[in-house]
C-alpha cells in the first residue's frame, strides 16, 4: 500500500519569521497524521524551517536546484548545498520553472540525477497546457515528460522518485481536474513507468496530483485508486487549511 504524501509548495512567499510562525502553528495540527508532510520553501527560509521543524513530523524541501555541484552559476543553489543543511526533498521541473526559466526535459533529467547523487528525494512535475488538453494530447504529453525525466535512472531511483501530475491549466486558477480525470492521467503515467521499468516499480512510485488542491476537494482526490496525495500551492500558505488537507479522512 503506497503512503499518501502531502507537499506544500510555498513558491515565492513567506519571510523567515513567517515560516517559523507557520511551522509552529502547523506542527501540533498534523502531529497525528499517518501521511508524509512536506513543506517546500524558498531558499531564504530553508535553514529557519529546518530548525523549527526539528522534533516534528514535518519534512522540509527546496523548490529547485542546479544540476552542477558548484561553479560559475550566479544565483543558483546546488544539491550539495541543500544536503549540507539536511534538506530532504526538492521540487524539480515545476511548470513555472519550465515556463519562465526555460527548463527543459533534459535539464529536468540532469537535476533528478544530481538530486539522487546527493541523497535528495526529487518531486518531479509533469503536466499539460490547456491547449494540449483541448487537443486531446494529455496522455501523450505527460507520459513523454515522465519518460524523459527518468532516462538513465535505476529501478531503485525510479521507486524513490515522487511524480506530481499538475495540469498547468489548473495551477492557481481555481480550476481542478475532476477526480476521475486526474486519476486517469495518473494511471497513464503509472502505465508508462510499468512499460519501461516493470509493474513492481510502477506500483511503488508515489504519484501526486497538484492544481488548486484545497480542503474541500482533498478527500475526493486523494481517495482515488492511483492518486497518492498532493502538491499543494496556495492552500499550503494557511496552516489551518493545509492541516485539513493533510488530515483528510479517507
Amino acid at each position: 500500500m503506497r503512503k499518501k504524501v502531502i507537499a506544500g509548495n510555498w513558491k515565492m512567499n513567506m519571510l523567515p519569521n513567517e515560516a517559523i510562525q507557520f511551522i509552529e502553528e502547523l506542527a501540533p495540527l498534523v502531529k497525528d497524521t499517518e501521511n508524509e508532510v512536506i513543506l517546500c520553501v524558498p531558499y531564504t527560509d530553508l535553514f529557519y524551517s529546518l530548525l523549527t521543524a526539528q522534533n516534528t513530523n514535518i519534512k522540509i524541501g527546496a523548490q529547485n536546484m542546479h544540476f552542477e555541484e558548484s561553479g560559475a552559476y550566479t544565483g543558483e543553489v546546488s544539491g550539495k548545498m541543500l544536503k549540507a543543511i539536511n534538506v530532504e526533498y526538492v521540487i524539480i521541473g515545476h511548470s513555472e520553472r519550465r515556463q519562465y526559466f526555460n527548463e527543459t526535459d533534459e535539464t529536468v533529467n540532469k537535476k533528478i540525477k544530481a538530486a539522487f547523487s546527493y541523497g535528495l528525494k526529487p518531486i518531479v512535475c509533469v503536466g499539460e497546457t490547456l491547449e494540449e488538453r483541448e487537443a486531446n494530447k494529455t496522455a501523450e504529453i505527460i507520459t513523454k515528460q515522465t519518460e524523459l525525466a527518468l532516462v538513465g535512472l535505476t529501478e531503485e531511483q525510479v521507486k524513490n522518485t515522487i511524480i506530481a501530475y499538475e495540469p498547468i491549466w489548473a495551477i492557481g486558477t481555481g480550476k481542478t481536474a475532476t477526480s476521475e480525470d486526474a486519476n486517469n492521467s495518473i494511471k497513464e503515467i503509472r502505465n508508462k513507468i510499468a512499460k519501461i521499468y516493470g509493474q513492481n516499480v510502477a506500483e511503488e512510485v508515489i504519484i501526486q496530483y497538484g492544481g488548486s488542491v484545497k480542503s474541500s476537494n482533498a478527500k475526493e482526490l486523494f481517495t482515488m485508486s492511483d492518486i497518492d496525495g498532493g502538491l499543494v500551492g496556495g492552500a499550503s500558505l494557511k496552516a489551518e487549511e493545509f492541516s485539513k488537507i493533510v488530515n483528510f479522512k479517507g
